[in-house]
C-alpha cells in the first residue's frame, strides 16, 4: 500500500517533479508517437473491434505522490489512465470486448449510443433481488463481456463503467469515444464544423479523492458520503505534465498530453480553425477558460447545435462550463490582430532584458517568430519564437494538487509562426 504524505512534507518533496517535467519538456516522444494533439485508437473500417482490459495501476501526481488507480488498458497492454480514445466513423458497427482483471465486477456504458448489446443480447441493468447492482451487463473477476452498437450521430462521447459508477468511474474506469462523420475533417455532419485535422485536441477533466483510492488499494470499504476531491486532472495528468508531449517516458501510464499547438488563422494559407473536445467525468462542473480566445461551441453531448430545420445555433463562449457527464465540441482560431513585428513594432518601449521578469517559454522578443536576446546564462524552452497562452480551469480551487497551487487542469495553447516555418 502506498501511504499518503502530509501536505507540508508533500509540498516540499513535490517541487522536484514539476521542475523535472519543465526541464524535460522538449524531450522527444517515441519515434512512432504523435507528439501533440488527440491520439486515436482505431479499428477496421466499418466494423472496428476494441479489446480493453480493466486492470489496476499507478499514476504520478504533480506533488510527487503516486496514486493507485483502476483503468481500461488497450488489449493486454499495461495499465493506462485514462482509457484509450476510441475513434470510429458514423455508421460503424463497433465491438468492444472487456476483460476484467479487477477483484469485482466491472462494465462499460456508452452514453449517447443506442441499441447497445452485451454478449449478443440487449444490454440491461443488473439486479440482485430488489437491489440495482449495475446499470449494464458486467464482466465478473477473471471474465469478459462483449458489447456492440452501431455508432450513431457524430460527436464526442464518454465511455465509463456502469457498475458502482460513483466508485469505479472515480477510480479511473473511463475514456473518450469520438464518432466522426463521413468527412473526418468535420466535427459533425455540418459543413461549418470543418477543422484543421492536425489541430484537434482533447480536454478530459476528472478528479481524485486520494482516501477513496487508498481504501480500495488496501481492500477496505469507503464511505462515499465522505468523498471529497483533492486533485483535479486534465487528460489524466496535472500541470506541468499536461504540457509535455504524448507518450513521454517519465509518465509511462499517463500517455496523453494537453498542449494545443496551432498556427495563426490565415484566410488563404490556414483557413480552418482548430478543434477541442471537452469531456467531464467528475462530480463537479469545470469552467475551463482559454485565455484571450473565444471558442465557437458547435456541439453538446454529441449533438450538433442546430434547430430541427437545420438553423445554426452555435454560439461563442469565453469560458466553457462543462458539467458532470457533459461533452462540448468547440472550434477556435488565433488571430494576429495587430500584426506586430519588428517592421511594425508595438507602440511602447520594450524594456531591456535586465528589467524583465520572464517565464520559461519567453523567446526574448514580443514578436511572433523572433528569438530575441536573453540575459547571460538564461534558459528558455522556446524553440522558434512561438507564443504560449495559458488555458486552465477557472474554478481556482481546482487548479491545485492537495493544496499545492498551480497544478491540476492547466495547459497552454502554443501558437507557432505562420507556415512554412522552421519550428521543430
Amino acid at each position: 500500500m502506498r501511504t499518503l504524505s502530509s501536505p507540508h512534507a508533500r509540498r516540499l518533496s513535490g517541487l522536484a517533479a514539476p521542475l523535472a517535467a519543465l526541464a524535460l519538456l522538449a524531450a522527444p516522444a517515441p519515434a512512432a508517437a504523435q507528439a501533440v494533439g488527440l491520439v486515436c485508437t482505431t479499428g477496421a473500417a466499418g466494423a472496428p473491434t476494441f479489446n480493453l482490459t480493466a486492470r489496476p495501476g499507478y499514476i504520478t501526481l504533480p506533488d510527487a505522490n503516486t496514486m493507485f488507480m483502476w483503468g481500461y488498458a488497450a488489449g493486454d497492454g499495461p495499465f493506462q489512465h485514462p482509457g484509450p480514445v476510441l475513434c470510429v466513423t458514423q455508421g460503424d458497427t463497433v465491438t468492444v470486448v472487456l476483460k476484467n482483471l479487477l477483484p469485482e465486477p466491472v462494465s462499460i456504458m456508452f452514453p449517447g449510443q443506442e441499441g447497445v448489446t452485451a454478449n449478443g443480447s440487449p444490454a440491461q441493468p443488473q439486479w440482485s433481488g430488489a437491489t440495482l447492482t449495475s446499470l449494464t451487463d458486467t464482466a465478473p473477476p477473471g471474465g469478459s463481456v462483449t458489447y456492440s452498437f452501431v455508432a450513431g450521430r457524430p460527436g464526442t462521447f464518454v465511455y465509463e463503467s456502469g457498475t458502482a459508477p460513483h466508485k469505479q468511474v472515480r477510480l479511473g474506469l473511463f475514456g473518450a469515444l469520438v464518432v466522426r462523420p463521413a468527412d473526418p475533417a468535420r466535427m459533425n455532419a455540418r459543413a461549418d464544423s470543418t477543422f484543421t485535422p492536425g489541430e484537434e485536441f482533447m480536454v478530459l477533466l476528472s478528479e481524485i479523492d486520494p482516501y477513496l483510492h487508498q481504501a480500495v488499494e488496501a481492500g477496505r470499504t469507503f464511505n462515499m458520503n465522505n468523498y471529497h476531491p483533492r486533485y483535479w486532472m486534465l487528460n489524466g495528468r496535472g500541470f506541468p505534465d499536461t504540457v509535455a508531449d504524448n507518450f513521454v517516458d517519465w509518465l509511462p501510464s499517463q500517455p496523453y498530453g494537453a498542449l494545443a499547438r496551432i498556427h495563426p488563422f490565415d484566410p488563404t494559407g490556414h483557413p480552418w480553425p482548430g478543434s477541442i473536445r471537452y469531456l467531464n467525468v467528475g462530480s463537479e462542473s469545470f469552467p475551463f477558460h482559454p485565455h484571450g480566445n473565444n471558442g465557437l461551441v458547435i456541439g453538446r453531448d454529441g449533438r450538433a447545435l442546430e434547430s430541427a430545420t437545420g438553423q445554426d445555433l452555435s454560439f461563442e463562449k469565453f469560458a466553457v462550463n462543462v458539467g458532470p457527464g457533459q461533452t462540448w465540441d468547440v472550434l477556435f482560431r488565433w488571430y494576429d490582430a495587430e500584426a506586430y513585428s519588428e517592421a511594425n513594432p508595438v507602440p511602447v518601449t520594450v524594456p531591456d532584458p535586465a528589467n524583465l521578469q520572464f517565464g520559461p517559454w519567453y523567446s526574448g522578443s514580443p514578436y511572433l517568430g523572433v528569438l530575441g536576446p536573453l540575459l547571460p546564462n538564461a534558459n528558455t524552452l522556446n524553440q522558434c519564437g512561438e507564443y504560449y497562452v495559458i488555458s486552465h480551469n477557472h474554478a481556482l480551487f481546482q487548479i491545485t494538487a492537495w493544496g499545492m497551487t498551480m497544478a491540476g487542469p492547466i495547459t497552454y495553447v502554443r501558437v507557432d509562426p505562420p507556415l512554412p516555418n522552421a519550428c521543430p
